[in-house]
């Protein structure tokens, strides 16, 4: 009764997984082919796109302190009446004043020197967009690696459904050859009993391999970007391809020259001793071009003032000096220069970090290789076992839990050879990510 209920289930998810199925749209992409469309669609990646190019603008907005400043104004003024008094408040005289009041000005400046603070700010602004870009880069690298595992994992799951689906059939032919015998009255229905149960859990474990296989897909179908109705096949190829086998000494060099956590740590060494720069640039005077025209009326220094305007212009240098910082700054360059030493320090650390990092992934690579060849091995061994033990089974000389134990060790044994091959995939593009060449 459980096997008839557990089959019409089976029945149905396979009706309706068929008419989901109409409307999608299957496509074979290669791993390097999602890897271009999540650079293009990624949600995850608009975030980093944005501030990288925000950090751009702040590049320009530093070189305008170079331009020179203009500062234009116009006032309108109501000018009461005066008075004049002695010295002790006495004789008052009431002095009439012209009640309109204008002014008008025009000023600008031309920084010439400012002590390295124009540079510096400007060279901020680049080292912060090139961080911004390296920021990027990592986080695109993050995706691609997530992208890995996403894709290698579903193409494991469907090699392993079809390695399911092998032992389904040939546990269903061994089941029919059982009801056969028992009707011969050379089986016992015990033994036919436990392959059913072997069967049905075989089936419950396909349900859950397509289950993952779809969580799978629409995890590479959201973070790549792809429309929602895709249905993504890997590529056949992926498991031929002849992967490079440089040393760990290559490795570790591309590493320290490619990693993006390394790129991001230099810019923060960088940032902090610009920093130090600007912080000493207080200390220096700052020099400009000045010009300027103005016109005010009444003309009011005169007694009794006169109703006119008084016009003239200027061009000169103006130079200026900041005193207090020479006791102010002490501190704040103190701590630019304690904020240098713990980027470098930072740097060290990842430094070493990453070198631990590209270390264990190449052992892991090496180790995935003779992994695969014993799996090889262990496949060619359970299948010579299984034949062997399904032969002493037919001519009555092996029990049922012989061929129990066959089977699963089959069934496994074909699941770690698929695992075994796409753990190399995996493992060489951690390796990629780990040493920034992905």
């Amino acid at each position: 009764m459980n096997n008839h209920r557990l089959l019409t289930g089976l029945f149905a998810i396979t009706l309706l997984s068929g008419g989901v199925c109409m409307s999608q749209d299957r496509q074979m992409i290669s791993l390097e082919s999602l890897f271009d469309v999540a650079e293009r669609n990624s949600m995850q990646l608009r975030p980093s796109f944005a501030a990288e190019e925000e950090s751009k603008r702040e590049i320009s907005v530093a070189r305008s302190a170079r331009l020179p400043e203009a500062n234009a104004t116009l006032s309108l003024s109501y000018i009461g009446d005066g008075f004049i008094t002695k010295r002790n408040f006495s004789d008052y005289q009431r002095a009439p004043i012209p009640h309109l009041g204008t002014g008008l000005g025009l000023n600008i400046s031309q920084p010439i020197y400012s002590g390295g603070a124009i540079t510096a700010g400007i060279d901020l602004a680049e080292i912060k967009s090139t961080a911004a870009r390296y920021a990027t880069e990592l986080q695109r690298n993050s995706i691609r690696l997530q992208l890995t595992g996403h894709y290698l994992d579903l193409y494991k799951s469907i090699n392993i459904r079809t390695v399911v689906e092998n032992n389904i059939s040939q546990a269903s032919k061994v089941l029919e050859e059982m009801r056969a015998r028992y009707k011969q009255g050379v089986a016992l229905q015990n033994d036919i009993t436990r392959y059913e149960l072997l069967v049905s859990n075989l089936r419950l474990q396909l349900i859950k391999i397509n289950n993952l296989i779809d969580i799978l897909n629409r995890n590479i179908v959201v973070t790549a970007g792809l429309p929602e109705n895709t249905v993504v096949v890997p590529d056949s190829t992926l498991l031929s391809r002849s992967l490079p086998s440089e040393t760990e000494d290559w490795w570790q060099r591309e590493a320290m020259v490619s990693a993006p956590t390394l790129k991001l740590a230099r810019s923060g060494v960088e940032i902090s001793r610009k920093a130090e720069t600007l912080v000493r640039s207080e200390r220096l005077p700052k020099i400009g071009i000045q010009a300027g025209w103005t016109m005010d009326g009444p003309i009011l220094v005169e007694i009794p003032p006169i109703n006119r305007n008084l016009s003239y212009w200027y061009v000169g240098v103006g130079v200026s000096y900041n005193i207090s910082s020479l006791y102010k700054s002490n501190k704040a360059l103190a701590k630019s220069k304690a904020t240098t030493r713990h980027a470098l320090q930072q740097l060290d650390a990842l430094q070493e970090n990453v070198n631990l990092e590209v270390r264990a992934d190449y052992i892991r690579y090496m180790e995935a290789y003779e992994e695969l060849k014993t799996q090889h091995k262990s496949v060619e061994l359970a299948e010579r076992n299984y034949r062997t033990i399904s032969t002493r089974y037919l001519a009555d000389m092996a029990l049922i839990t012989d061929m129990l134990d066959a089977a699963n060790s089959k069934l496994d044994a074909e699941q770690k050879l698929v695992n075994a091959r796409i753990n190399i995939i995996y493992n060489y593009y951690k390796l990629l990510f780990t040493s920034g060449k992905i």
